[in-house]
């Protein structure tokens, strides 16, 4: 089966709640009480299909969906998201699914909550109840994305400040890097680590000698630099693997491998690599609190995805 999971640089899920929204679980119990089942079922297919796909959706929230208009410049081509976005078409056919048994009765934002936490459950990880009656955003925002996006630079500090502009702790942060457990990652993503780490000439001191020799093998210079490589030992499973990689000096992005060599988060990231049962529960408590986070913007309870036409698949979900 081949992998098809896109990095996620994703530390924010960010299908957004529109401010004033009760959340609560089963929402759709009457009005469309096979809901979740179907959610599943599509991302079993999807999974069979390309197994990357099923991790691309926990990089999709709810307003990058939107393509632009006359009176909006969508996210699709931020900086965080260009070339590098993929598998909108498994949306889509999760919400045709959705319209021949509930017409215009699930949201788009719902859709990703319960794609997302099936993509964990589905590939071994943790499976939770998701609280559901999201509207979708009528808005999405180009700049929005580059100022919440990290890049794979990015270090401990700086995570650790983004996270807390939408109340979540370090703990919250480290577990949420977790998702990209599942994944793979862009050489362009890589390319100054190997090679010219902080402007030096020389490659980060951070990596195993082993796993960056492997990683030079990978993405030479002058290479192609779309090629992908996995984000930890186990792509495929979603597990601590990503942890114990950490600890090892095998992190495939300099986001990841700071987790470790910063003195802020390197207790978390040893305690996660030792106890995967933690690190699952701790996993679950963030994406719960990201399911609440407010966005402020106007919405609509039945929004419906398809105003996203069927171009996705040329489009590339986040390096992940």
């Amino acid at each position: 089966m081949p992998l098809l999971l896109p990095h996620l640089i994703v530390y924010l899920l960010l299908v957004t709640v529109v401010t004033g929204e009760i959340l609560r679980p089963r929402f759709y119990s009457e009005t469309c009480p096979e809901a979740e089942s179907i959610v599943r079922n599509e991302m079993k297919k999807a999974m069979i299909r390309e197994a990357r796909s099923v991790a691309s959706v926990m990089r999709c929230d709810g307003s990058v969906l939107l393509d632009d208009t006359p009176n909006m410049l969508g996210e699709k081509l931020s900086l965080s998201n260009i070339n590098s976005l993929r598998s909108f078409e498994v949306v889509d056919d999760i919400k045709e699914a959705l319209e021949k048994a509930c017409p215009a009765t699930v949201s788009c934002a719902d859709i990703v909550i319960m794609a997302s936490r099936d993509a964990v459950a589905l590939t071994g990880g943790p499976d939770w109840e998701v609280k559901l009656g999201r509207k979708d955003s009528l808005t999405a925002s180009q700049k929005d994305s580059d100022d919440i996006m990290p890049s794979p630079r990015a270090n401990a500090t700086f995570l650790i400040d983004l996270f807390k502009r939408f109340d979540l702790s370090v703990k919250d942060m480290v577990a949420l890097s977790g998702s990209h457990s599942i994944g793979k990652g862009r050489c362009f993503s890589i390319m100054f680590r190997l090679y010219n780490q902080s402007g030096s000439g020389k490659p980060d001191p951070a990596l195993e000698p082993v796993y960056r020799k492997k990683l030079n093998k990978l993405c030479p210079l002058g290479g192609d630099e779309n090629v992908t490589g996995d984000l930890d030992a186990t792509p495929q499973v979603f597990d601590n693997q990503y942890f114990k990689d950490l600890v090892s000096g095998r992190g495939f992005l300099n986001s990841d491998e700071t987790l470790y060599t910063s003195r802020e988060t390197r207790g978390y990231v040893k305690r996660f690599s030792e106890d995967q049962g933690e690190f699952f529960r701790a996993f679950e408590e963030g994406m719960v609190k990201l399911g609440d986070l407010q966005s402020g913007r106007p919405g609509e309870v039945r929004f419906n995805c398809r105003v996203v036409n069927r171009r996705h698949v040329d489009v590339s979900l986040r390096d992940s």
